[in-house]
This record gives structure tokens, C-alpha cells and sequence, in this order.
């Protein structure tokens, strides 16, 4: 027997979701672990989400941590819609030092050479996978933002493209390569001449599926028998790196990216190969004795 009915508190979650406008994706993985934790809540306490305690709610980190095995960042991905949920659903007070957030390693993303971006998008066959991939690299835009580009976005007279689907909820325009606006103006005519979505998905009054260009350039990738990873965030982090290494500024790369913080660019510097050249250790400094 259930202890309690899970649509009822899915059905108010969602509705405080859309009144908080939140990005769809973070609304889907917010259900996905909404749905697990009332499910082991059921399954494993046979209570409702109102009498859970917080070292219930702890156990509920170690079975993510210990049994579902999932890293420190997904956790706290968990523990923010925990938070959610039982402030925003439940109005219960929520205490941070009873459930805190673990600590997790920042890593510095893979990026790619210029001669290894250059190799893969010369040996893409087909157009319109070609024009993603150039899109990504040459002006630096996410997935989301390559799908949700419309005809009129490309603005060839001052060779520039207008992002309006920016993960960071504010309207930008980024920069158009000529060598993208050729493929991108030979996608065109082969394909159609698509006037709405600028990449249609199977109905034409969509955009293509968030999982398109991933599992394309997953497939690629293989035929190639590349030993590196290949990510689409790959290119947008080597857009950001080799700009800096010709001698942009930050604070112009940040414009480019979408970045709100000046701090998400920094990381460019780290990737940089040009930063590290210019340092000497004080190791190789001459000492005068």
C-alpha cells in the first residue's frame, strides 16, 4: 500500500517549476529525481514527504552516493530540488547544515588543437551536420542555441548572428564566420531553403531534438576511430581558448560566450597554452650571488 499519492506533490512541484520559469532541462532532471526520491521515500520508509527527517533524508544521500554510485555534482543536483521541494511544495523549513552540499573537483574541460577542429568539420559528408558543427566552433554557441537559431538569425550584412535562446535568459549577438555563412548558405539551398527553424527537426515546425547533434557527433567520431573525447561543448570551450590565445581580451570573449560573470571566461586562461609560454619559473631565473 502507498503512503501517500506521488502525482499529488509531482502536480504542485511542476506548477511552482513553471511559475519560476526555470530552463526545460533543469525542470526534466528535476522530475527524474523529484520521482526517485518519492519512490524510495515509499518504498524504503512507507511515509510521506512531510514526516521525512533530516537523517532520513541523509540515508537518502548515502543510497546515491553508495548504491547508485553517482558523483559529488550529481548529488548536489539532487540536494537542490530536495531543497525545493520542501520549501517551495511543502513549506517546511529546510536546515543546510543538516543535509549539506558536498564538496566536488573542478576540472579543466578537453579542448582541441585548431588543425584537429579544422580535420573534423573537413571530413563531416554532410551539410547540414557540417553547418552544426562550424556553428559551434566558429561563433562559440551551445547545442541549444545551434537548434533554436531561426533564418533570420544569420544577419550577413554585418556578418553576426542573434542568439536569442541563451542559457543565461539575455539576448546576445555572436559573430559569424565567413567560412560558416558559405556552409551554411550551400545547407541552405540543399536543404530546402528553411525560412522558420533554421535546422527543422521532423516536423517542420520544430527545431531538431536536443539529442540530434550529440549522438551525431558521437557517431562521427567513430568512423574516425578518434581516440579523443568529442563533445559539442568541446568546440565552444576551443572557440574560447584559441580566441584567447590570438590576443582577445576576456571581457570581449564573455560578450561572445553569453558568460553573466566575467569569472566563467577566466578559465581560458587555464586552458591557454600562450599564458603558460609567457611564465618563467623562478627556478630558470639567473642569481646573482
Amino acid at each position: 500500500m502507498h503512503s501517500f499519492d506521488a502525482n499529488i506533490y509531482i502536480q504542485k512541484f511542476n506548477d511552482l517549476l513553471t511559475l519560476r520559469d526555470l530552463a526545460a532541462n533543469t525542470v526534466i532532471s528535476y522530475n527524474s529525481m523529484l520521482r526517485s526520491y518519492l519512490q524510495w521515500i515509499d518504498t524504503r520508509l512507507a511515509k510521506s514527504p512531510e514526516t521525512v527527517s533530516f537523517e532520513e533524508i541523509r540515508s537518502y544521500i548515502m543510497y546515491l552516493k553508495q548504491t547508485r554510485h553517482l558523483d559529488n555534482r550529481s548529488i548536489n543536483a539532487h540536494i537542490s530540488q530536495l531543497v525545493f521541494l520542501y520549501q517551495y511544495v511543502l513549506h517546511l523549513p529546510w536546515n543546510k547544515y543538516e543535509v549539506p552540499f558536498m564538496k566536488f573537483y573542478t576540472k579543466l574541460p578537453a579542448i582541441l588543437t585548431p588543425e584537429q577542429v579544422h580535420a573534423f568539420i573537413a571530413s563531416i559528408p554532410g551539410l547540414r551536420e557540417r553547418a552544426w558543427v562550424a556553428l559551434m566552433y566558429s561563433a562559440g554557441l551551445r547545442t541549444a542555441e545551434v537548434r533554436h537559431l531561426r533564418y533570420e538569425d544569420i544577419q550577413r550584412d554585418n556578418m553576426r548572428i542573434y542568439i536569442r535562446c541563451s542559457k543565461s535568459r539575455s539576448d546576445r549577438y555572436a559573430i559569424l564566420a565567413h567560412k560558416t555563412l558559405d556552409i551554411l548558405t550551400q545547407y541552405w539551398y540543399a536543404y530546402g531553403r528553411p525560412k522558420g527553424w533554421l535546422f527543422p527537426g521532423m516536423d517542420a515546425s520544430k527545431p531538431i531534438s536536443h539529442a540530434t547533434i550529440p549522438w551525431f557527433l558521437s557517431n562521427h567520431k567513430k568512423q574516425l576511430n578518434w581516440d579523443v573525447p568529442i563533445t559539442a561543448h568541446m568546440f565552444r570551450h576551443s572557440f574560447g581558448t584559441h580566441l584567447y590565445e590570438q590576443g582577445c581580451d576576456l571581457l570581449t570573449i564573455q560578450k561572445l560566450l553569453g558568460h553573466k560573470s566575467a569569472t566563467s571566461s577566466l578559465i581560458y586562461i587555464h586552458l591557454s597554452t600562450r599564458t603558460m609560454s609567457k611564465i618563467t619559473s623562478p627556478f630558470d631565473c639567473e642569481v646573482t650571488t
